[in-house]
């Protein structure tokens, strides 16, 4: 069964069909797609195909929670978890273009990581991110997120090498319930 999680903002649910088409908004925005691993889609009906088959593969191992709006709407971001040893989960997020810069990833992050941590019973999550999304390392640290590591050139992506940041939460560190 897959858990849909609320803050007071905010529904996180499964993926349905048509949330692709805001989806495509960030996937397919140079500037939303940046720091990813891949670069910005261009075909939204290779786009769906990837999206709904690799939700089709989903299970307990990789989880994606479309953000809708409480009130109603289209979705705003999307958060993922991917089980990567037992008790360890990585965990990432996108918000949307236009949506940006409200608080969203920070609320959704704190009930979903509450969540892998409490209920879940994860004993460490983790992100690997791109030390020049600034955004995002400001917010994995002020979410309590230790920077673990810097491998350098660790990986080739659409804008060349790139180095990662390995950043680590304990479920005994997580105080933002």
């Amino acid at each position: 069964m897959f858990p849909t999680l609320t803050t007071p903002r905010f529904t996180m649910r499964a993926l349905q069909p048509g949330d692709e088409q805001a989806l495509f908004t960030g996937f397919s925005d140079p500037a939303t797609m940046q720091y990813w691993s891949r670069g910005p889609d261009c075909d939204i009906d290779a786009f769906r195909k990837w999206l709904f088959e690799r939700d089709q593969t989903n299970d307990a191992k990789s989880r994606m929670w479309i953000v809708v709006p409480r009130s109603g709407g289209d979705p705003v971001a999307h958060l993922g978890r991917f089980e990567r040893s037992e008790g360890v989960a990585e965990f990432g997020y996108m918000v949307l273009p236009g949506h940006t810069r409200q608080g969203i990833a920070r609320e959704c992050a704190v009930a979903l990581i509450t969540h892998l941590f409490r209920v879940e019973g994860y004993t460490r999550v983790f992100a690997d991110t791109d030390p020049r999304n600034i955004a995002s390392n400001r917010l994995l640290q002020s979410l309590g997120f230790t920077r673990e590591a810097h491998l350098r050139s660790a990986m080739k992506t659409h804008i060349g090498w790139c180095d990662t940041w390995l950043c680590g939460l304990l479920a005994d560190e997580w105080s933002q319930t």
